[in-house]
């Protein structure tokens, strides 16, 4: 006679859900919409409460899109729902110069016409590409979000992965994903260390109205203290990214909105006519670090989880994004070949993947940094004939406009603009 009991009793092997992703900001839905695309069930959990991200009011924080990321977030389904409220960025400018002095005698123009792909990325306002991952989440029948939950407490056992929420909620799954930002939780607990410094710089971020039209023109403009990049949002609006050092970007940013414009005219120059600031003023201080592994037993690292740089080449979600694609082919192809798909061999291939590109952009950015982030005169005259000859060299300068559009190196299929 069978066991009554038996069939009431949870099978040790089965989970809550396949796989729980710590962090609902934008690599944790895209990450989830993703998986879910391809058959798991992801729970998404979310230290914000419902409705605090995306919200309408516009805050002047935007992100360049690489064409890459675009076409990963085509593939998901959420670009339909920003491509309105998106600016395609045709050209690119770097310049190097002083404040009030302009820039230097060579400026390395980037011209989207010298590929076949069509614009090298898209500028997309925060609020409208979080309110689309919102929106395809809450429609997706494979994620699930728990908002204004917190974890505390993760453990992998055997085949099973556990995370415990504040309320005392416990899930269990066979991975748990974090995209938790640079101060990551989810690899604190996994008992992964980090690595990294200050650079003693900080990031002034806001939105600029302009009296002339930007023609989906963005800048950089590189200046003893840091770079000034001016990053063309929908109408005649750009978002501004400028880097000071730390000391001179808090002095800056305590000024009123006249003192604030007047300290930034001198390097934004008159070439789009007056400015005017057209949302909130955020600051950002800058910092290097990156996770010493990318996965753990039942843990793997996206995004700012698991490499935070510098934001002079724009990267730090195109390289989230890539992080998004490179998970997600590599859990999807383990599955389909009948693998446990959490488990750490599965989850090396994901590591090997992606961490030779992130070091790889770890040592440009530190590079780009250190070369332009002073004035010295030498060092000065150096960046100039440097920027000379790329301009120079039709077949090099198409080559940076390539690896800008996100279009270089082992691409996930995702990034490539192809289903799983």
């Amino acid at each position: 006679m069978d066991n009554p009991g038996a069939s009431a009793q949870k099978d040790p092997m089965t989970t809550d859900t396949d796989i729980v992703i710590v962090g609902g900001g934008l690599n944790g839905p895209a990450l989830a919409l993703a998986l879910g695309d391809t058959g798991f069930d992801v729970t998404v959990v979310d230290a914000l409460p419902a409705g605090a991200r995306g919200e309408d009011s516009f805050d002047g924080r935007g992100y360049a899109l690489a064409l890459a990321s675009q076409r990963l977030l085509k593939v998901i389904g959420v670009w339909e729902r920003v491509a309105e409220n998106a600016t395609p960025l045709l050209e690119i400018r770097i310049s190097d110069g002083k404040p009030d002095a302009g820039p230097g005698p060579f400026v390395l123009e980037f011209d989207h016409a010298e590929i076949d792909e069509g614009p090298m990325g898209y500028m997309v306002e925060d609020r409208f590409l979080s309110q689309a991952l919102a929106a395809s989440v809450a429609a997706h029948p494979r994620v699930t979000l728990l908002s204004g939950e917190t974890v505390v407490a993760q453990a992998a056992d055997g085949a099973v992965a556990r995370v415990t929420l504040a309320g005392g909620r416990e899930i269990t799954a066979r991975l748990i994903v974090g995209c938790d930002g640079r101060a990551s939780g989810t690899a604190q607990r996994a008992g992964i260390d980090r690595w990294g410094h200050d650079y003693g710089q900080t990031a002034l971020v806001a939105a600029i109205a302009h009296e002339l039209p930007h023609h989906g023109t963005a800048h950089q403009f590189f200046m003893p203290p840091g770079p000034l990049a001016i990053l063309p949002l929908t109408g005649n609006r750009s978002s501004i990214v400028w880097t000071e050092t730390s000391e001179d970007a808090a002095r800056v940013h305590a000024l009123d909105e006249a003192g604030y414009l007047d300290h930034l005219r001198p390097r934004f120059g008159d070439f789009l006519g007056d400015i005017s600031l057209a949302g909130a003023r955020f600051t950002y201080p800058l910092n290097l670090t990156v996770a010493e592994r990318f996965v753990e037993e039942r843990v793997a690292l996206v995004g700012d989880a698991a490499h935070g740089m510098h934001p002079i080449a724009g990267q730090g979600l195109n390289a989230g994004l890539k992080d998004v694609g490179a998970l997600a082919e590599v859990l999807t192809l383990a599955r389909r070949r009948g693998e446990d798909f959490g488990r750490r061999d599965v989850l090396d291939r994901y590591q090997a993947w992606r961490r030779f590109d992130v070091m790889q952009m770890v040592l440009a950015t530190e590079g780009a940094n250190r070369l332009f982030s002073n004035d010295n005169p030498l060092l000065r005259a150096a960046r100039e004939v440097g920027l000379g000859v790329v301009n120079a060299l039709p077949g090099l300068r198409r080559g940076f406009i390539r690896e800008a559009a996100g279009l270089t190196g082992d691409l996930p299929k995702l990034l490539q603009g192809r289903q799983i």
